[in-house]
């Protein structure tokens, strides 16, 4: 007899995801499994899975379960594991509300870059955007030189960890990131033993930029909110701007692929991430298909 297994669609700002709810942990869903259903012709398609798990359930979150319920158990697309996702968090505290396992406001969701703060403006109907503000943390600028390429173009990149590596690379043209389907080498190796995201961003105005972003794990992405943190920390200090020095808070406009997001960061360090997130469908899956993927 098959089991019927429930997931969710949603995307913020064209960053696809695949939600399984899962409160008690009770689905083995080992790194093949993640990555059959975010395979877009043979699954059911995303840029990473979204596994709903409660804190207290999972041994990864346990010890942040007394600051927050539920956990973010968060793939890439191949399967692999990542410390954090900016859009996958407000999609998953979409749901949450949707869900009704929390209402419009505030709420935190534990990460393995640790717990965040959301703050859901709004939620009409059930398949509406959510607006969402997330609190991403403070970013870390680790010192030395980093230089990514793509073919014969190469340029310095700002290093910045969002919880998870990022490389920004200003560039005159988005174009001249090329297609993004593989990880643009960078050096040198040690900076990023574990590779990294990398941000290609131009300046479209006033504290306003664009960017295309290759996602470890996924490759180009429509989006990638760690990355458009990571992108306003690297053009304030490009700008020559930090909060922590000014006492003011400064905000970037950073225009994606999928949409816009607005970065602020506060002179204590912490950055704010608002944007909208969507839950679009719902459905079932049979626990036999995934069987036989894996077996």
């Amino acid at each position: 007899m098959s089991t019927r297994i429930a997931f969710l669609k949603g995307h913020g700002t064209e960053n696809d995801f695949v939600i399984v709810p899962d409160p008690d942990n009770v689905l083995d869903l080992p790194p093949a499994a993640a990555a059959a259903l975010c395979d877009r012709r043979a699954g059911i398609g995303g840029d990473g899975l979204l596994h709903v798990v409660r804190s207290a359930a999972h041994p990864e979150a346990r010890a942040m379960a007394a600051e927050a319920e539920w956990f973010m158990d968060y793939r890439n697309a191949d399967g692999s594991v990542a410390e954090m996702c900016g859009n996958g968090v407000r999609v998953f505290a979409c749901y949450l509300q949707r869900a009704g396992h929390v209402t419009a406001g505030d709420l935190a969701v534990a990460t393995r870059g640790g717990v965040k703060t959301v703050h859901i403006a709004k939620a009409d109907g059930d398949f509406a955007a959510c607006d969402v503000t997330v609190g991403m943390g403070r970013a870390l600028l680790p010192e030395g030189d980093v230089e990514v390429s793509v073919g014969e173009r190469s340029w310095p990149a700002r290093n910045v960890n969002m919880g998870n590596p990022h490389a920004v690379a200003f560039v005159a043209d988005l174009g001249h990131a090329g297609d993004l389907y593989s990880p643009p080498p960078f050096r040198p190796a040690s900076a990023y033993p574990d590779g990294v995201n990398v941000e290609f961003v131009v300046d479209r105005g006033p504290r306003h930029v664009a960017m295309r972003v290759h996602e470890r794990g996924s490759g180009e992405t429509r989006s990638c909110g760690t990355g458009a943190c990571a992108v306003a920390v690297a053009t304030a200090r490009r700008d020559g701007v930090d909060p922590a020095v000014t006492g003011t808070p400064v905000t970037y406009t950073v225009d994606v692929p999928g949409g816009t997001l607005v970065i602020t960061e506060h002179p204590d360090g912490e950055i704010e991430m608002t944007g909208p997130a969507v839950i679009v469908a719902e459905g079932e899956f049979d626990a036999g298909w995934l069987e036989g993927v894996l077996a």
